[in-house]
């Protein structure tokens, strides 16, 4: 009976860690060319400026876009935000969007303003953080390259230097 009882365990513990596996595969895979036939999909919920005006993803439409899921709390936001600026300046063309997951803008326009990029791109709040929902958010920061055609070309989850978004949009949005 206890024979049984240490193999049930295995057999189940075994189980538990392929299926963990898998799963953290899935999570931290890149995924490439994902549809996304309506941008306000992705914006479901109440995106704003820092006006305070809303904004719909779906005004972007026919424009490559770079894509950036970001918090204060986030150091890795805190490195990464100033490159973002400097791709946006280098890509004239390519529609750098930085949003908020959920935060005040009160919080996130400081934290801009002291890091002197708050007019460098756009910037936008998601209070109820649906985008960083509607692309499966798993880590922090996540950024998305949507090209002009309303396709998601490239997903990254994690922290990106200047030189890998510099080469992301030469190959996916050029």
């Amino acid at each position: 009976m206890t024979s049984l009882k240490v193999k049930t365990i295995g057999i189940g513990a075994f189980v538990l860690v392929v299926g963990a596996v898998f799963i953290a595969v899935q999570y931290t895979q890149k995924s490439d060319h994902v549809s996304v036939t309506d941008l306000g999909r992705l914006s479901a919920g109440s995106l704003t400026d820092y006006r305070g005006a809303p904004v719909s993803l779906d005004s972007f439409r026919g424009k490559p876009l770079v894509i950036n899921s970001w918090a204060v709390w986030c150091p890795f936001c805190k490195q990464e935000l100033p490159d973002f600026a400097a791709l946006q300046s280098e890509f004239p063309d390519v529609v750098v969007i930085a949003i908020d997951r959920a935060e005040s803008l009160e919080m996130a326009k400081s934290y801009t303003d002291s890091l002197g990029i708050s007019e460098s791109m756009v910037f936008l709040m998601d209070a109820s953080d649906d985008f960083y929902k509607n692309i499966g958010g798993f880590s922090m920061p996540e950024t998305v390259f949507i090209d002009s055609g309303g396709t998601i070309v490239f997903h990254k989850r994690g922290p990106m230097t200047l030189e890998e978004m510099r080469a992301t949009v030469i190959q996916y949005l050029q």
